[in-house]
């Protein structure tokens, strides 16, 4: 780990001024940053501690939604009743990523920019656009089984790591967020990630002296279903080679609302908003999710090694929606 300078910020207006030069680096739970810093991949010259500011409340809001504070343990939030009770997909994301102990230190914010766990991203010995842009991709043509079939590029095919963005993704979450200026504004989730492109090094729209402050979830659709759905390699801390986030309401033997996020297929938390027109006003049915896993998957391409991800995320959809709406 190589040398850094430390401030400790006592305010959120303090955090955002003290991370202006340009190789500072905020820091919270620390269980993404610090693993990265001691690969050397991040190697940032300075870190501003914002574990100690005043962000850790968990609120309701008069429009019914939750607001919650960038600093809340992922460990508090998925044991919060009225996550449990009315954000059900988000207890369950929160329960499947990592352990009890990770949990405890990992927090909302940090959740949400945490950073791919591609082979040839945290290996400094192999060419990665995202570390280094314009070394090509090591994963192309390489080891990818955990890699992306949607939403890649020939610059990056990485996958993000999450399983709470995936749910947040579901639940229409939107990032508030404060700039040294002093200015804030408001992130739908839908907008808060960046396809590689061209650019695989930029992941987020944010600015590098934005800080996230908190998230507002809507509140979900009277009577829907929510089932988070995670196919891994072994049943506890891995991530996901697929997940579903799901939040269906179904009446009168039709579905009415559908909101359908995955996780382990793309570089962001995916969501097909066509895929999931086509479920609404229909009748729960296996040839119905076919073709709604049909069109999920029309643009997927494995590289070789991730192939199997392509039926897997077929089958992983199915038993999902035929578990919630009771089919």
């Amino acid at each position: 780990m190589r040398t850094f300078t430390y401030d400790q910020a006592d305010s959120p207006a303090a955090a955002v001024k003290s991370v202006a030069p340009p190789r500072a680096k905020f820091i919270a739970g620390g269980t993404n940053l610090i693993d990265l810093m001691k690969l050397q991949v991040e190697t940032p010259d300075r870190l501003v501690d914002i574990s100690r500011l005043a962000l850790t409340d968990i609120e309701d809001m008069d429009n019914g939604g939750l607001r919650i504070d960038a600093l809340v343990p992922n460990s508090d939030l998925a044991a919060d009743p009225r996550v449990i009770e009315r954000y059900e997909v988000l207890s369950r994301a929160l329960l499947a990523g990592a352990s009890g102990q990770l949990r405890n230190k990992a927090t909302t914010g940090g959740n949400l920019m945490q950073r791919t766990r591609c082979y040839y991203f945290t290996n400094t010995a192999s060419p990665c656009n995202k570390r280094e842009p314009g070394s090509g991709c090591g994963a192309i043509g390489g080891v990818n089984r955990i890699l992306a079939i949607l939403g890649t590029s020939d610059k990056c095919i990485a996958t993000h790591p999450g399983d709470m963005p995936v749910a947040m993704r579901a639940l229409d979450a939107t990032i508030a967020t404060l700039k040294a200026d002093g200015t804030r504004r408001r992130v739908s989730i839908h907008d808060f990630y960046s396809l590689p492109d061209q650019t695989p090094e930029i992941e987020t729209v944010l600015e590098h002296d934005e800080l996230i402050t908190h998230v507002e979830l809507p509140p979900p659709p009277n009577g829907a279903r929510q089932q988070y759905r995670k196919v891994r390699d072994r049943a506890s801390y891995a991530f996901a080679l697929v997940s579903v986030a799901g939040v269906v309401t179904v009446e009168n033997g039709k579905i009415t609302t559908a909101a359908l996020a995955f996780g382990g297929l793309a570089p962001m938390p995916w969501r097909n908003t066509a895929m999931e027109q086509g479920l609404i006003g229909q009748a729960p049915s296996d040839a119905l999710f076919e073709k709604a896993a049909e069109h999920l998957l029309a643009e997927a391409r494995g590289q070789g090694a991730n192939d199997f991800k392509i039926p897997l995320a077929r089958r992983t959809l199915i038993a999902c929606l035929r578990d919630l709406t009771g089919e």
